[in-house]
């Protein structure tokens, strides 16, 4: 389950609130551009800075618009386990399909403490459950044992991994039944044809449909074709990593004129250089033509519209 391309929508904001029409807009490219499932409040999307009642907000929002099209992951996870489930309980109650539960960060449990907030999170909840093993921000590796014997709870159906190693992916993809998929935009191919099953993708928010395809060929067994996209998706992944994600991400959104590049503190605004190697990729791909200037005046339109309802 949750095989194919997601995407870890970013959550626009304007004057410091949720921009509901560029949100809706950004899931209607998404389901147009063959995605197969959305995220709501991921690390792409600023979980960290959103409010509770934001967090709730959204999953409504992102199930009611999806309108069963295609399977929305709600992010609950967080340190804490009873909060986890207070909000998985919520984004059951929204209409969400699924749950996006990050390693706790912070708290750096151990092996068995991971297993027992993430069994006491499936128990009290009856969704499908996505696990998301990411080090790099959670300071604990979850070890592919672990995520071994949890697969064997029946609403933990998939993991996210981004640890960066292949030989997790073997050794989880062949050890269980449990979907694996990339939590890295430039391991997708190489975790593929290792066994994952696809991506949770951050550059699909600007290239849904070559991020769809990419992975629909490496399912399909075309090699070729896959290693050709994702050859011509590489560069403008690198340059949506060039700072912390999803800075890069939100500021080609808003040079291509999708919503404004507003991030909550401490996210902050690209360095300008690297701004420069970020446009030189868009261009490069084909998906900003204009100038610097000429985006900022889009942008500068886009915040003196009147904010419009969120339906």
């Amino acid at each position: 389950m949750f095989e194919g391309s997601t995407v870890a929508l970013v959550t626009p904001f304007r004057g410091g609130n949720v921009d509901w029409k560029a949100y809706g807009d950004l899931i209607e490219a998404q389901i147009a551009g063959g995605t197969d499932a959305l995220v709501t409040c991921g690390t792409t999307g600023e979980s960290p800075t959103l409010s509770d009642e934001e967090k709730v907000e959204l999953f409504r929002f992102t199930a009611e618009r999806a309108k069963g099209r295609v399977p929305v992951l709600a992010g609950t996870g967080s340190y804490d386990t009873h909060h986890t489930i207070e909000l998985s309980k919520a984004a059951k109650a929204a209409g969400c399909d699924g749950l996006l539960l990050v390693v706790p960060y912070y708290s750096k449990p151990t092996q068995a403490g991971l297993l027992a907030h993430f069994r006491a999170v499936a128990d009290a909840v009856n969704l499908p459950a996505m696990l998301y093993n990411i080090p790099g921000r959670s300071a604990v590796n979850m070890a592919p044992e672990t995520i071994v014997r949890l697969a064997s709870h029946k609403n933990i159906v998939a993991v996210k991994e981004a640890s960066g190693s292949c030989d997790a992916v073997t050794q989880i993809s062949s050890s269980c039944g449990i979907t694996v998929v990339s939590g890295d935009d430039s391991l997708t191919l190489p975790f593929m044809a290792c066994g994952a099953s696809g991506v949770v993708s951050v550059v699909a928010n600007i290239v849904p449909a070559d991020v769809k395809e990419l992975v629909r060929a490496a399912l399909d067994g075309d090699c070729a074709r896959a290693l050709e996209l994702h050859r011509k998706l590489f560069p403008l992944i690198k340059a949506c990593f060039i700072e912390t994600s999803p800075i890069p991400v939100k500021t080609a959104l808003a040079l291509m004129g999708r919503c404004t590049r507003e991030l909550r503190l401490p996210m902050c605004e690209m360095d300008p250089a690297n701004e420069e190697k970020l446009k030189a990729a868009l261009a490069a791909y084909g998906l900003f033509g204009g100038s610097g200037a000429a985006a900022r005046r889009r942008e500068a339109g886009a915040k003196r519209r009147k904010p419009e309802a969120k339906n």
